[in-house]
């Protein structure tokens, strides 16, 4: 096992860019489950199984303070269904499939952690426990750890993104709100098709399917306060039709929305649904809407974002904080669910570093995690769990 910081950071990054060769959609991380158990299993840790795929190891602490939390670290381990197209020596080599978020980055950072923190597990001052979470896109991972235990014993529970739009190593954790919620919905118009010189016999999805993307703008302007941040995007329009000269059948809307809380989470929807149907019959066509919730947004705890800044500042200085970056970030995240059920709190830390790679954003083919973020990010959660690195 390492001793020295600078070999667990050397550590640390080959096993980022090997778990960027080798992505794994939600919910099929076999081999990246396996790889972190065998990291594991080297450190003497012992892990379960949680949620499949997931996997949960805690670091004890034999000369444990009295009063001191226990500390949960959370790194999510899926890639995305995404073509690299980064050009880095280290690209995937699962066609269709790319760490285009850095999750390859968490968990290798949370791993350099490990070493540290069981180097170091006669000085913890209380237990920590290691979560290396699956299905984090839209896969709901977070809720079904949570299902499975994964906070039970815990008090307090940090994570953190690596952020392109962020400078580099500038850190973002405001007391409350971080991150949006989110949604999708679809909007499935049935009309009347027929021959294009006839549209007076015919009832045209299309022209409804315009009708209802451009009323649907209406609704953040007009439904939503000035003040709070929500997002109405109509992403797709299918109407497919045989011929130029047939108007078609069906016309399909889908599209996402991104809310600060749970009431304007209702008042989108039911927005959406409103209008969508009501311009339907207008135009003399039939609606069905479906809507699909997703996360909720991600609200930090006061007192655990103020430790998690302390934290910063202390390995990295008082400018270290962006105070300049509006929160919240309209992109979502499932690790709303632990600051639902337990105290916590989430960082964004700037990845932008001038290079190219590291200037394109996350869910982009051309990502790639900015390795230089393994040690700054090994620093925190050391000092977070009361052992701090010289």
């Amino acid at each position: 096992m390492s001793q020295n910081f600078t070999e667990i950071t050397d550590f640390a990054q080959k096993l980022r860019r090997s778990l960027h060769q080798n992505p794994e959609l939600s919910w099929h991380e076999i081999e990246t489950a396996e790889r972190v158990r065998r990291e594991l299993d080297a450190l003497g840790l012992t892990w379960r199984e949680c949620a499949e795929t997931g996997t949960i190891a805690t670091i004890d602490a034999p000369n444990r303070t009295e009063n001191t939390p226990h500390i949960a670290l959370r790194a999510d381990i899926d890639a995305l269904p995404i073509t690299e197209q980064s050009g880095r020596e280290w690209s995937s080599n699962n066609s269709g499939c790319m760490h285009a978020c850095g999750h390859d980055g968490h968990t290798a950072t949370l791993m350099g952690a490990a070493h540290w923190l069981k180097t170091n597990q006669d000085k913890l001052p209380a237990p920590v426990t290691l979560l290396f979470q699956p299905a984090e896109e839209g896969g709901h991972g977070a809720k079904r750890m949570i299902e499975n235990g994964a906070l039970e014993g815990i008090d307090y529970i940090f994570g953190w993104h690596n952020w392109p739009a962020i400078s580099f190593g500038q850190m973002v954790c405001p007391d409350g709100i971080v991150m949006c919620g989110n949604g999708t919905f679809k909007i499935t118009i049935n009309g009347k098709g027929g021959h294009a010189s006839q549209p007076e016999l015919c009832a045209d999805p299309l022209l409804a399917a315009s009708a209802i993307n451009l009323s649907l703008q209406q609704i953040v302007s007009r439904k939503v306060a000035p003040q709070a941040a929500a997002v109405v995007s109509i992403t797709s329009i299918t109407c497919d039709s045989n011929s130029p000269t047939v108007i078609p059948q069906q016309a399909v809307l889908q599209g996402s929305i991104r809310v600060p809380d749970d009431d304007t989470r209702e008042i989108l929807n039911h927005s959406i649904t409103d209008i969508s149907k009501s311009t339907a019959k207008a135009y003399g066509v039939e609606c069905t809407v479906d809507i699909y919730p997703r996360y909720n947004a991600t609200v930090n705890h006061t007192e655990c974002a103020r430790l998690m800044r302390s934290a910063w500042q202390q390995e990295f200085g008082e400018q270290a904080l962006d105070n300049s970056t509006r929160v919240p970030i309209m992109a979502s995240e499932d690790f709303s669910y632990y600051l639902r059920e337990i105290p916590g709190a989430f960082a964004l830390i700037g990845a932008n570093d001038g290079a190219k790679q590291h200037s394109a954003p996350c869910h982009s083919p051309f990502y790639d995690f900015n390795d230089k973020l393994i040690p700054l990010v090994c620093r925190l959660f050391a000092r977070l769990c009361g052992v701090a690195i010289p």
